[in-house]
């Protein structure tokens, strides 16, 4: 690792999640007003929506880290890119949940990692309408504010509560909602709240058992999924039962029993708590960043 600790790139991510948050609250993700949010952009499909407000976000997050590691490279959702030389790069999600931020749904946050070569080295998911702050760094655990995240022993599938979410391409969409009468059928219920990054720290927190999603990006996932691993959370990639890799996380025996749900075949990819090293995390063959 070039030039810092994964203390020190945590308070970097720590501070800048929040400041970020900060102003999205401002900006009328309280429910209080939507100037920001109303001025809200269509990006891959007409119900996949961008505003004034993620982008002003990534660029308060975006000229954070370049003010204090300027040779790192950052990958944004919004597009705010940058080309490193240190072998780290910032991952960051300036506003997951934008249509909950634009309708007043509270449940959206910033996320944002570093990764260098072997995988995520410290995550940061704020979610400033809580006041919850939760990090994680490589080997070194899982907090909520300053109380760590233990996975509690699991239930059985049928007791179990499922986050999910669902994609912004109607033809996914169809695919995803096909999978439901056979799931909730076999588990105690599904949930779907908008935002993987608060989905993945919420199985770490025991508020879902278990969650999975199709077609999730780095920004989606790297910080939520390191905190979810080093709370004692386990993942499987699935090569469908959609077009694209589904991502599926919690505890390792339940997380074995909702992939035979879901697909009805072997698991491929990663397992085990993704904190141990290999690429920052995806899909099986997406492009790490870099």
């Amino acid at each position: 690792m070039t030039g810092a600790t994964p203390s020190a790139l945590l308070d970097l991510a720590r501070s800048l999640a929040e400041r970020a948050g900060a102003l999205l609250v401002e900006a009328g993700g309280d429910g209080r007003g939507r100037d920001l949010g109303a001025a809200a952009t269509r990006k891959s499909s007409r119900t996949d929506l961008a505003t004034d407000a993620d982008r002003a976000s990534e660029a308060l997050v975006r000229a954070g880290i370049l003010d204090e590691r300027p040779d790192d490279a950052i990958l944004g959702e919004e597009g705010g890119e940058h080309t490193g030389r240190s072998g780290l790069t910032w991952i960051v999600d300036p506003l997951d949940g934008t249509t909950n931020f634009v309708y007043g749904f509270p449940a959206w946050c910033v996320s944002i990692a570093v990764a260098d070569p072997a995988g995520v080295v410290a995550g940061v998911v704020h979610d400033p309408l809580r006041s919850e702050t939760f990090t994680a760094t490589r080997g070194g655990g899982a907090f909520l504010g300053g109380d760590r995240l233990h996975l509690g022993p699991p239930p059985p599938l049928a007791e179990a509560l499922v986050g999910t979410g669902f994609g912004y391409d109607p033809e996914r969409r169809r695919q995803q909602a096909a999978l439901l009468p056979r799931l909730l059928p076999a588990i105690r219920d599904i949930r779907r709240a908008g935002s993987a990054a608060l989905d993945l720290c919420w199985v770490a927190a025991g508020r879902l058992d278990a969650f999975y999603e199709a077609g999730l990006q780095p920004w989606d996932l790297s910080a939520g999924l390191l905190v979810a691993g080093e709370a004692g959370a386990d993942h499987v990639w699935l090569p469908g039962p959609v077009e694209v890799p589904t991502l599926v996380v919690g505890d390792g025996a339940l997380v074995g029993s909702l992939a035979g749900v879901l697909a009805g075949v072997p698991a491929t990819g990663p397992t085990g708590p993704p904190a141990g090293g290999g690429s920052p995390p995806g899909p099986p063959g997406a492009a790490a960043p870099g």
